[in-house]
């Protein structure tokens, strides 16, 4: 059982990332903001299958990477459940749609930001927790700790204030092709991650 959730959370993981990349390049904004809402739901599952398996001499690291695995669960899915209700529902005020529209890269959009850093040091923390016994877990190790770098650009990047004065729409330029080019890094540790739990399975 344990082994069958841990997959399964993978292959919501590699399913939604591929999907995210799919409606970032064809730009269907709503398309992007219904599979962000499973995203975390798959990651959980993924993050507490490399959490069970950890040793005694990395449990810290574990126990540190599941926390922040939730931390992150937290905050994306209020930014997108937001979008998917209250601001495609609602007739919002120009003062409630700056805040709460994530396409106006304000209070909304930083706490999505903040959330994926919590990804990021989640999974730089799981990656230190993994024991890599394969060639294909010794990539998984790296790209999950290599990941953390995301983490000082998400959380420091907002407090300069350098989003405010971009576009109404987050699939502009650089943005987009940052967007993509995440997905392209993210998306093998989700098939990694699905073939390292099938390995665990035998």
């Amino acid at each position: 059982m344990n082994s069958l959730i841990s997959k399964v959370g993978s292959v919501v993981v590699t399913v939604t990332v591929f999907l995210f990349a799919f409606f970032i390049l064809t730009d269907i904004y709503y398309g992007q903001v219904f599979v962000c809402l499973f995203l975390p739901i798959g990651f959980i599952l993924m993050t507490s299958g490399l959490h069970l398996e950890c040793e005694k001499d990395r449990k810290v690291a574990g126990d540190a990477g599941l926390v922040f695995a939730a931390v992150y669960c937290v905050f994306i899915m209020f930014v997108y459940f937001t979008q998917l209700t209250t601001v495609a529902n609602e007739e919002l005020n120009e003062q409630a749609a700056k805040l709460i529209d994530f396409r106006n890269h304000a209070f909304i959009f930083n706490f999505d930001l903040l959330g994926y850093g919590m990804m990021a040091i989640s999974t730089f923390f799981t990656g230190l927790s993994l024991k890599a016994a394969s060639r294909a877990d010794k990539w998984l190790k790296g790209l999950l700790i290599g990941h953390g770098a995301f983490f000082p650009g998400c959380v420091f990047m907002p407090m300069t204030g350098m989003f405010v004065n971009m576009p109404g729409s987050n699939n502009n330029g650089g943005g987009a092709m940052a967007l993509v080019i995440w997905c392209a890094y993210f998306l093998p540790i989700g098939i990694l991650s699905f073939c390292h739990f099938g390995k665990q399975q035998k």
